[in-house]
């Protein structure tokens, strides 16, 4: 089960990315990947925590980037087309630790 886990946790990170890059930004989907996959920068916030990197707990709404007022902020993004990439990354990456969050309750 925890193979599971991490397949669909870093899938989503990672493997998502690239079919949002290749079928809504086909035309650019370079700097779309690059930009998709960069919202892993937002993991800064686990530098606060400790123990830095804990495999059981939740990150959504414990670490600061992570919480619903900065959740709010991403979505925001969506609705301007100059920042829509952004709010997709930052939210794909809320998706994935979300996803990790609901299967790790189902381990334990």
């Amino acid at each position: 089960m925890e193979a599971i886990r991490f397949i669909i946790h870093y899938g989503i990170h990672f493997l998502v990315p690239i079919l949002i890059a290749f079928i809504f930004y086909r035309s650019n989907w370079k700097k779309s990947l690059v930009i998709l996959i960069s919202s892993i920068i937002i993991d800064i916030d686990h530098v606060w925590a400790n123990p830095i990197f804990d495999p059981n707990r939740c990150s959504i709404n414990f670490h600061l980037l992570h919480s619903y007022p900065f959740i709010f902020i991403y979505t925001l993004l969506l609705f301007n087309n100059k920042s829509r990439i952004y709010g997709i990354a930052l939210l794909l990456h809320i998706l994935a630790d979300t996803t990790d969050c609901i299967l790790s309750k189902t381990i334990i």
